[in-house]
């Protein structure tokens, strides 16, 4: 591996570290083996990627990632104490939870507000599950889903995804 390509390899493994956090903080328990993981963070990374360009030159340098880190600590550090305390952090991850709602929010209004008047009625929202889909999640077909046959639903989702990623994770 020539110098060019180790220095590319330890510049993306630090900015995963960099942003590895921040996705973690907004999973839950349970998202850890399901379909959030590398893509959220590599996700997550690329629409950062212009607010670490410093320079805007399209490349990022570990200067750019260390100012930007700093950048985000001494923001974060509402005290000026040089550590974040568990408000601070919280409210980090407040403000970026309400940002990625935000955007979110955006895009669902984009694609259902069909009437385009900024708001959904509950005609523009989807259905839900087909009769089809719920049929398959009815194991007993008794006509109705139990919580264990929706639990058994949500494990095979995540075993489907294990399965799909599984090679795919690397130890960096």
């Amino acid at each position: 591996m020539d110098r060019s390509t180790k220095t590319a390899a330890a510049l993306l493994a630090l900015a995963g570290g960099l942003f590895a956090s921040a996705a973690i903080a907004e999973m839950g328990p349970g998202d850890m083996g399901g379909m959030q993981g590398h893509g959220d963070r590599g996700a997550m990374f690329m629409q950062q990627f212009d607010l670490i360009d410093a320079d805007k030159d399209g490349k990022i340098t570990a200067a750019e990632l260390a100012a930007h880190r700093l950048a985000r600590f001494t923001a974060a550090d509402t005290n000026a104490d040089g550590a974040l305390n568990a408000e601070e952090l919280t409210a980090m991850h407040v403000a970026e939870m309400t940002a990625k709602m935000a955007r979110r929010t955006d895009r669902m209004l984009q694609w259902m507000d069909a009437n385009g008047d900024g708001s959904l009625s509950v005609d523009e929202l989807p259905d839900g599950p087909s009769p089809d889909r719920l049929a398959r999640l009815d194991a007993d077909a008794d006509g109705a889903i139990s919580k264990a046959e929706a639990e058994a639903a949500m494990q095979h989702m995540g075993d489907r995804t294990r399965k799909h990623r599984k090679g795919m994770d690397h130890d960096d």
